[in-house]
């Protein structure tokens, strides 16, 4: 009778001890808890040597883990901050964005084939205009879910797009004015 209830005992406190969660910070500190809530940014738990005691409440950031008493786990990564974003999205428009279809060979054409007056129409039209989604070609749309990110990028790809577009219309417009002297010197 005394085994059987050693070994009732021995298992009981075996099951209170794997019954709870364990919440891992960043610094290393392991907490016997029970989760209460987790929410966009904090966890809410009370300590489990005292389930009736006070909610403690942690940052998400401070948090590396959660082991929930079932065996799951939930990791929490370091999100980027709004100018962490900001800087991504410029850097990657500049690698990625390549203006095509920007309107910048319209311009030129119109430049070369009337004159750099008529060619100011589609050069402020075109230039006015954001890059359409479909030619931003970012490569990852995860990221473009990102206000910040998405922002910069699309900014930036403006910017490009503008760029190319002005320089066209200058390149075209030395052209013309070139062809102009050089005809009138001929003629």
């Amino acid at each position: 009778m005394k085994k059987l209830i050693l070994v009732s005992f021995c298992l009981s406190m075996a099951l209170y001890s794997f019954s709870q969660d364990l919440l891992t910070k960043k610094n290393g500190e392991d907490i016997k808890v029970k989760i209460i809530e987790v929410n966009q940014s904090e966890i809410k738990y009370k300590k489990n040597e005292n389930l009736s005691g006070p909610t403690f409440t942690i940052s998400k950031s401070e948090a590396l883990m959660i082991r929930y008493e079932d065996g799951s786990k939930e990791m929490f990564q370091d999100t980027p901050n709004s100018s962490e974003m900001l800087s991504k999205g410029k850097e990657d428009a500049i690698l990625y964005y390549k203006g095509k279809n920007s309107g910048a060979g319209g311009t030129a054409a119109t430049v070369i084939f009337t004159s750099p007056i008529i060619g100011l129409i589609p050069a402020i039209a075109c230039s006015s205009t954001e890059p359409s989604d479909e030619n931003l070609q970012y490569k990852n749309n995860d990221l473009m879910k990102n206000a910040d990110y998405n922002k910069a990028y699309t900014d930036q790809a403006h910017k490009i797009k503008k760029k190319k577009i002005w320089n066209a219309f200058g390149i075209s417009s030395a052209f013309w004015i070139g062809l102009v002297i050089l005809l009138g010197a001929a003629g």
